[in-house]
């Protein structure tokens, strides 16, 4: 059996950090959210990373990542290329945006040809996370049927404002119908959860699931955002700050009866910067994943 492989959006990390020397570590041997992903996703099985960069950031990001995961799993590298797939459409002389997620991944095309999931380079999944979605690559996903690794939103909150989230609605056979994109969401006084819109405060249950940006493709998933972004750059090229996203390529796919997209369920305790207070408190979660022998104290010692 062909291992899945792991995609790792990182073509913005170097951009908002100014340097890979920058990019900030949790670990207690320097390690940055990212290599946490990367070793998770060796332990439940995947055969291969692929990491999408910026070509500038090319010579940094292997000095800072080879020499700790080389001879652990299969490394490939992907250049996210604003001209890469525009096809018969001219590159906007002001456009300077990469075109965002869904063009990333499709940037991989010459590269995947299995099964692979893709996450975020700078978002904290969880062990749990990794093995459910490996066992979903490896005996579900399909030409039909995709996957999205579900948190509670309750394990995914900030102590330190409001977070963004995409709250699914999902049916009894564990099938996505729609995401619903909250832009507030935080507790309140009373240690409720809510969100907040143009009409009011309302409460939301911490069991609903949230999408984190740890989905499950097939290869044709590809194929498939190779077709729509040659539609979006006809509606879109012109207006500068457009992006092609992967809930969007997700999104026809269900509308358009190709297929299923799978909630997989997860407890996994996510964990992000989404504020640079949260900083100090994802290392404390470090460290006491680390006490309880989850992780090493060096993970690649």
């Amino acid at each position: 059996m062909q291992q899945p492989t792991l995609v790792i959006l990182a073509a913005g990390m170097a951009s908002r950090y100014g340097s890979m020397k920058q990019v900030q570590s949790f670990g207690p041997s320097g390690e940055t959210i990212m290599e946490y992903s990367i070793y998770d996703a060796i332990k439940a099985g995947f055969g291969k990373v692929a990491f999408i960069i910026r070509k500038e950031f090319a010579d940094a990001f292997k000095a800072q990542i080879e020499p700790k995961i080389k001879g652990k799993i299969e490394i490939e590298y992907v250049f996210q290329e604003l001209t890469a797939f525009m096809g018969k459409h001219e590159l906007p002389e002001d456009r300077v945006k990469p075109w965002g997620t869904a063009h990333a991944v499709l940037c991989c095309k010459e590269l995947i040809k299995e099964p692979f999931a893709v996450i975020n380079a700078d978002d904290f999944y969880g062990r749990d996370a990794f093995n459910k979605a490996y066992q979903f690559l490896t005996t579900q996903c399909n030409n039909t049927t995709y996957g999205i690794v579900g948190y509670k939103l309750r394990n995914t909150l900030s102590e330190n404002g409001s977070v963004s989230r995409g709250v699914c609605e999902v049916d009894v056979y564990s099938n996505l119908l729609e995401v619903n994109e909250r832009a507030k969401i935080f507790r309140n006084s009373n240690d409720e959860i809510v969100f907040e819109d143009i009409s009011g405060i309302h409460p939301i249950s911490g069991s609903k699931f949230v999408s984190m940006n740890l989905m499950c493709f097939a290869p044709n998933f590809i194929d498939l955002s190779e077709k729509l972004f040659d539609a979006f750059l006809d509606r879109n090229i012109k207006d500068y700050k457009s992006e092609f996203y992967l809930p969007f390529v997700l999104n026809h796919f269900i509308t358009h009866n190709m297929g299923d997209v799978k909630v997989v369920p997860t407890e996994s305790q996510w964990f992000g910067v989404t504020y640079k207070e949260d900083a100090p408190s994802v290392k404390a979660s470090v460290e006491n994943l680390i006490a309880e022998k989850v992780y090493p104290t060096n993970l690649w010692g």
